[in-house]
């Protein structure tokens, strides 16, 4: 699910300034809320991509200005590429989750939400970084042990200080518990850092914490209620459903309120950043979730779902990014700008 841009194409170095993770993503951020962020090919100084924010009683979340779509919305301008350029720009104003890498997480996270919070908006933050993460798959690594993790998600709720913040934990980590991928000596463990990590999140006064709970396709309900529960979601604000992949809104909503009624009724959200197509259906089904063609970005992120249980539509998977080395794709995380035109140019 995550990786660091490395650039590979013309395009991607024409937009070196893609990279949006560590602490030049913090600094970049502010630099960029002053107008102006250095050059992507290394000369001088010119004008930040101009990304405006959503209204915020539709969507109160932070559109980063210096996010790899609206870098690659400027790189297609300054080429004079108009047509891409408009599609691109689907993505970039849009809010998405910024992903918290293992380095200097206090700086990245105060960096994001004193952003966020100079434009009015709260910051939406993905944390992955739990041990064993990805079970040694495309997005393997992760904290090294449990107390590296413990200090690592107290830097991240330092940085969010008292500043309006959702934050979607953990991605797979419940899930991968549950299907066997994470060995069995190292489930005790994480049920505690999971339910730890909610606990500590919400000594921050402005900060909801949504515990991943995978997706539609994978599990059920009857599976997923007592590890939930196991894993500390009663002291979380709600759950998160599709992450990452490709589900229906619809399915998803159908799926989570069939959790929901199992855990006290609490709230979810629904990643629906790339599944205006559904799920594809094609080739190795052990591998449909990664890079899938024929995807199309799905329902603008919004607070406004018109569903008490539904609390938001979001981003947290930044569409256009990678998520492995797999159908002639970079490594996770890395920006794509190829599969980002499929996807916006597939959707309606």
């Amino acid at each position: 699910m995550y990786g660091s841009y490395t650039g590979r194409s013309r395009t991607r170095r024409r937009a070196a300034g893609l990279r949006t993770t560590g602490t030049a993503a913090a600094l970049g951020a502010a630099l960029l809320l002053a107008g102006c962020s250095g050059d992507g090919d290394g000369g001088g100084k010119k004008s930040a991509p101009t990304v405006d924010q959503q209204p915020k009683d539709k969507d109160p979340y932070w559109v980063n200005p210096d996010g790899n779509a609206a870098r690659q919305v400027a790189a297609y301008t300054e080429d004079g590429d108009a047509k891409n350029a408009a599609l691109i720009r689907k993505i970039a104003q849009q809010p998405v989750g910024e992903w918290i890498t293992p380095d200097n997480p206090e700086s990245q996270v105060r960096g994001i939400t004193e952003a966020a919070a100079a434009a009015d908006r709260d910051a939406l933050l993905v944390l992955y970084n739990v041990p064993h993460r990805d079970c040694g798959q495309f997005s393997k690594g992760g904290a090294s042990d449990g107390d590296s993790y413990r200090s690592w998600l107290d830097g991240v709720a330092k940085g969010i200080g008292d500043r309006s913040a959702t934050v979607i934990l953990e991605p797979d980590a419940l899930l991968h518990l549950v299907d066997g991928c994470t060995p069995q000596e190292f489930h005790e463990e994480r049920y505690d850092l999971l339910k730890g990590a909610i606990q500590r999140l919400k000594q921050q006064p402005a900060t909801k914490v949504y515990l991943d709970a995978g997706n539609a396709g994978w599990q059920s309900p009857d599976a997923l209620f007592q590890p939930l529960q196991r894993a500390g979601i009663a002291e979380a604000d709600g759950f998160s459903l599709n992450v990452s992949n490709f589900q229906t809104t619809a399915v998803s909503t159908e799926f989570g309120k069939k959790l929901s009624e199992k855990i006290g009724n609490k709230p979810f959200v629904i990643d629906t950043s790339r599944n205006g197509n559904g799920p594809y259906t094609g080739g190795d089904p052990a591998e449909s979730w990664c890079n899938p063609p024929g995807r199309a970005l799905g329902e603008a992120p919004t607070t406004q779902t018109g569903d008490e249980l539904v609390d938001a539509y979001l981003w947290i998977k930044r569409p256009g990014e990678s998520d492995g080395d797999c159908k002639g794709g970079p490594k996770a995380g890395d920006w794509w700008p190829e599969y980002a035109l499929g996807l916006a140019s597939a959707t309606q």
